[in-house]
């Protein structure tokens, strides 16, 4: 088979795919085209695609390979969407960051750092499949250890967790948005923050 047509074969498979593709998945679908040929070809891929000033762009993510839209267009695919996706709220990304910074990690954990009940917070993350239970603590109780999913990773664009940003790097980058939640005004999360004080 020549290169094109595996590259074509890539781009289609990349494009119906619902999360992203390992290099291990495309070559369990592609009979006869070795990993290293696979990669190269991605890699092509990615640069023609950021060359050509494309709208979409080929990203390293979650262990695999996805198409993304152009940060440079984001603007454009909100307003088609139906307007701006709210932010998390902080109490939603504290609970979050500590989970991904202290994982395998107890609520009780979360907790003591956080100093307030995360029980909500932990609800919410798990809905949203951000955060998971990986396993259960060998003490009383057998309580849950939580962890990050491969969606954590896709949402934060990170190709793994070796990959999360610095507490300084942190402090610098835009948050990404969650759509469905909605958009809390300072007052709000004051007042979430003061009920959490009284429990």
């Amino acid at each position: 088979m020549e290169r094109e047509d595996v590259k074509s074969i890539v781009e289609s498979l990349l494009f119906v795919a619902d999360g992203p593709l390992t290099v291990q998945r495309l070559s369990e679908v592609i009979d006869g085209v070795e990993k290293n040929e696979l990669r190269s070809i991605l890699d092509d891929m990615s640069d023609e695609l950021a060359a050509n000033r494309r709208g979409i762009r080929l990203v390293e993510v979650a262990g695999g390979y996805q198409l993304r839209t152009a940060k440079a267009n984001a603007d454009w695919v909100k307003k088609f969407l139906g307007g701006r996706p709210a932010r998390m709220g902080r109490a939603t990304l504290e609970t979050l960051a500590i989970v991904a910074y202290r994982q395998p990690i107890t609520k009780a954990e979360i907790e003591a750092i956080r100093g307030v009940d995360v029980d909500g917070v932990i609800t919410t993350l798990l809905e949203r499949s951000l955060v998971r239970a990986v396993a259960r603590k060998d003490v009383p109780g057998r309580p849950f250890l939580y962890g990050t999913t491969q969606e954590f990773l896709e949402l934060f664009n990170l190709k793994d967790l070796t990959h999360l940003p610095t507490l300084k790097e942190m402090e610098e980058i835009a948050l990404p948005e969650l759509q469905g939640e909605e958009l809390r005004s300072e007052q709000a999360q004051e007042s979430e923050q003061a009920e959490d004080k009284q429990n």
